[in-house]
């Protein structure tokens, strides 16, 4: 029987079987980003609306269970995540010349087709689902809703979201996402099983990249810091020539380098642009400390030349400071401006 899961998830998979005696209300499934939890949880939800499911655990992929899931068609399954992500899924339907299927089984679109779409999950969402768990299973079975990523929630949809997981309809099945912890309410994390699901080994992260014909497959996923998908979205990504260019810059810090990168990337999402920096800052203080390099070693030149011009307390006090940026990257006033600080500041460590 075959199913959508990659090897490196197997033995979670036959873990988490020993839970479907005594099922949770709310499965948390959590782990570094780039490893295939969505995939996970989307086929775990198949598998507990399936009518036929093998000894295995895994969805029969032949039941009219099976067949509505994967058209998003299914009356007991809900998938919620933020509108950013369903506008993306539909332009690459378009890219490559199919119609996207209608997604009824998401939860409460928001706002209309002129406006921008939202990049959390909001309140309308999870309060669209109040219906669906009042009503009774269309298969006299169970209801499913998936949510990801669960740190995509803004504050007043956690809180509503928590009602539920309080007080959860008979029959229901959460299964959330999440790429980070610490950036969920406590109160959700206490009422949530949490089930990890960890990173491939370096060995079988290169051999699947090297099967979907990825080159310099190694340098790739040092670069994502382990993750597969992650390594391989962004060896496909027209990002990775900014990457690139931004690292160069990076080798030569400088008041006036710095304007020019923030009035050039001021359009680029800015999380990622932090997240390169974030990695970048690691590989110096790492070097540093231990003469290792995790996520660039091709610049280990740039980078041992940096390190040894690095103060380590200014070093340790930039770093914290740029994963408080991350914190706020998402929403920041001004792009340019939230660059133009970032960037300086870090151009000032090597003065």
């Amino acid at each position: 029987m075959s199913h959508p899961l990659y090897d490196w998830q197997l033995d979670a998979w036959r873990q988490l079987q020993a839970l479907r005696q005594r099922l949770p209300h709310a499965i948390l499934l959590h782990g570094p980003q780039g490893i295939g939890k969505t995939a996970f949880a989307e086929h775990l939800a198949q598998s507990l609306l399936c009518e036929n499911p093998g000894a295995d655990g895994h969805a029969c992929g032949q039941c009219a269970s099976c067949g509505w899931f994967v058209q998003y068609s299914h009356p007991d399954y809900r998938r919620v995540r933020p509108e950013l992500l369903d506008e993306e899924d539909g332009a690459a339907a378009e890219a490559e010349g199919e119609t996207a299927a209608s997604n009824t089984g998401n939860a409460g679109k928001t706002g209309k087709a002129s406006k921008a779409p939202s990049k959390e999950i909001v309140i309308n969402q999870i309060r669209a689902l109040a219906n669906f768990m009042n009503i009774s299973t269309h298969r006299q079975g169970r209801r499913v809703i998936v949510l990801y990523p669960a740190e995509a929630l803004n504050v007043p949809a956690a809180n509503a979201l928590l009602k539920s997981l309080e007080e959860p309809n008979p029959n229901t099945v959460f299964i959330l996402a999440s790429h980070s912890l610490d950036r969920l309410l406590p109160t959700i994390l206490s009422r949530c099983h949490k089930f990890a699901l960890g990173m491939p080994d370096r060995a079988q992260a290169l051999a699947w990249l090297q099967a979907q014909g990825v080159k310099e497959a190694d340098a790739w996923l040092a670069q994502q810091g382990g993750a597969p998908l992650a390594a391989l979205a962004m060896a496909q990504s027209e990002a990775r020539g900014e990457l690139d260019d931004f690292l160069r810059q990076l080798a030569r810090p400088g008041a006036d380098i710095s304007l020019k990168i923030a009035d050039k990337m001021q359009k680029m999402e800015m999380p990622v642009t932090v997240a390169w920096l974030q990695r970048w800052l690691y590989d110096i203080f790492s070097y540093k400390q231990s003469g290792r390099i995790r996520y660039y070693p091709r610049y280990e030149k740039e980078i041992r030349a940096l390190a040894a011009r690095a103060d380590n307390g200014a070093l340790l006090r930039l770093i914290k400071n740029t994963n408080e940026r991350q914190a706020i990257a998402s929403h920041p006033l001004s792009a340019k401006l939230f660059l133009e600080d970032m960037l300086l500041e870090y151009a000032a460590l090597f003065d």
